[in-house]
C-alpha cells in the first residue's frame, strides 16, 4: 500500500495558545478525521494515526508557521486536502498550506531546529490586555511608546540562567542557544533560538529572566519562523 506524506503548515493564535502540545496534537488529529482524509494507521495492539508534529511550543506561546505531517493511504490533491482541513479546523488553529514531501525529508519533529520568535512587550503598569496574536501596542500614547521602545532597546541577555525542571535546578547559558543578536523593533524583540540534541532554551524562560526587575512584561510571544539552517 502506497503512503503519501502530507505536510501541513498552520497558525496557532488567540486562546488556543494556552493548549499544551498534547492538546494541540489531539486537536489536529480530530481535524484530520473530520476532514475525512484517508489517513494511515500504525500496526499493533493500539493502532493510531500516523502523524508527526513540529517542535513543541510552551503553553502561552503561539506560532504563525507551525507544521505537522500526516501519512495518507491515497493521493488527495494538496489544495483539496487543505480545503477540507480548513473547513474542519478552529479559527485559531488554522491550516494555510499543504504539500507532499518525499521520504528523504526529515520528519516534522526534527525538521527545523532554528526558531525565530517575536515578543511584544509592555510596561507592567499598563492595563491593556494582550493576546498571542497581538502585533503592537499601537494604542499607547506616542510619548509612552517612545519610552517603551527605549526600554526595550536597553534590554540585555543575562548569563547564565538557572531553571527548574522536574524539581531539579539546571544552569543554562543563553549564548549557547541564541543565534545572532536580539533585534529591538519598537515595543518588540525578535530573536532566534537553536534547539540542540543536548537540550534547548524556551523563549518564555529567556524573556522571564531578561525582564526581571525591568518593569516590563511580555504581552505576547509568537514563533514567526522555523528553519533547517541558521540564516535561511
Amino acid at each position: 500500500m502506497a503512503d503519501f506524506r502530507l505536510r501541513v503548515t498552520y497558525a496557532m493564535s488567540g486562546r488556543l495558545v494556552m493548549l499544551s502540545h498534547l492538546e494541540v496534537a489531539r486537536a489536529l488529529e480530530r481535524a484530520v478525521r473530520r476532514a475525512d482524509l484517508p489517513y494511515a494507521v500504525s500496526q499493533g495492539f493500539s493502532p493510531h494515526m500516523k502523524q508527526a508534529f513540529g517542535a513543541a511550543l510552551p503553553v502561552g506561546v503561539g506560532g504563525t508557521e507551525e507544521i505537522f505531517d500526516v501519512q495518507l493511504t491515497e493521493y488527495v490533491a494538496p489544495d483539496k486536502a487543505l480545503d477540507r482541513l480548513r473547513a474542519a479546523s478552529a479559527a485559531d488553529l488554522m491550516p494555510y498550506k499543504a504539500c507532499y514531501i518525499t521520504i528523504d525529508v526529515p520528519a516534522a519533529s526534527v525538521a527545523y531546529p532554528f526558531s525565530t520568535y517575536r515578543a511584544v512587550l509592555a510596561f507592567d503598569d499598563e492595563g491593556f490586555a494582550g493576546s498571542a496574536d497581538s502585533s503592537s501596542s499601537a494604542d499607547s500614547a506616542p510619548s509612552d511608546f517612545g519610552a517603551l521602545a527605549q526600554r526595550v532597546a536597553s534590554l540585555r541577555v543575562p548569563e547564565p540562567i538557572t531553571v527548574v525542571r522536574k524539581k531539579k535546578e539546571k544552569v543554562l547559558v543563553p549564548s549557547d542557544f541564541l543565534v545572532g543578536a536580539m533585534q529591538a523593533q519598537g515595543d518588540a524583540l525578535e530573536f532566534t533560538l537553536e534547539a540542540k540534541k543536548t537540550g534547548s532554551l524556551r523563549p518564555d524562560v529567556l524573556l522571564e529572566a531578561m525582564l526581571e526587575g525591568t518593569g516590563l512584561h511580555a504581552v505576547s510571544i509568537m514563533r514567526i519562523r522555523q528553519r533547517e539552517k541558521a540564516g535561511e
